[in-house]
């Protein structure tokens, strides 16, 4: 039995996000993933620590690191276009649901369990797809404000779409996150290590 799951999620190095849009800075699904996993567990542990919920923060950013790696096998179609009328949204969704299928048959069958509740978008806890879903914005916040740093006014109205999407779902995770992390996301390196007295105390 071939069990291709691990090469087919070597492959989402070479699938670009942005179709439509022309890019200064190059982003594909493995890259994003990985942004998206980091910021779902950051926003699972800031929903515990500051609202008093119970969310299993690891598992969430288990969940977030694979919620992309069915466009293995469907690619990624860009959102104006996966959302241009229900037709084409509920036929997408139907892609998805058996793409995410052929993923996991793709692992040995001991294996599977370990793996369904997190590569099945209806097994995972609606908790976890709300937090990952604003993660999935956050990220792309994150790369349209890069964009424009880098100049390219492609992105100009995609920051205050995304922006807004965020507002909407009135999240205190993700106003937390926004609030404290988003900023340092448009400093250069050098500003970033800018030495202080904290980080090299005076040996006296």
């Amino acid at each position: 039995m071939n069990n291709h799951f691990f090469a087919y999620l070597s492959k989402m190095r070479w699938i670009y996000r942005w179709g439509m849009k022309r890019n200064a800075i190059q982003e594909n699904i493995m890259e994003h993933s990985y942004e998206v996993s980091v910021i779902a567990h950051a926003l699972g542990i800031i929903s515990n620590r500051l609202y008093d919920n119970d969310i299993d923060a690891n598992a969430l950013a288990i969940s977030a690191l694979y919620h992309d790696c069915s466009e293995v096998l469907t690619g990624d179609l860009p959102s104006p276009i996966k959302y241009h009328n229900k037709k084409i949204r509920d036929a997408y969704k139907e892609v998805e649901y058996t793409a995410e299928r052929e993923m996991l048959s793709t692992l040995p069958v001991e294996l599977q369990e370990d793996y369904r509740n997190h590569l099945l978008h209806e097994n995972i806890p609606s908790e976890f797809v709300k937090l990952i879903k604003a993660a999935d914005i956050i990220a792309s916040l994150i790369k349209c404000k890069a964009e424009i740093n880098a100049g390219n006014s492609e992105f100009k109205q995609a920051v205050q779409d995304t922006g807004e999407r965020l507002a909407q779902m009135a999240m205190p995770e993700v106003d937390y996150f926004l609030e404290n992390f988003l900023p340092s996301f448009d400093l250069t390196l050098d500003e970033l290590i800018t030495p202080s007295e904290t980080m090299f105390p005076d040996n006296k």
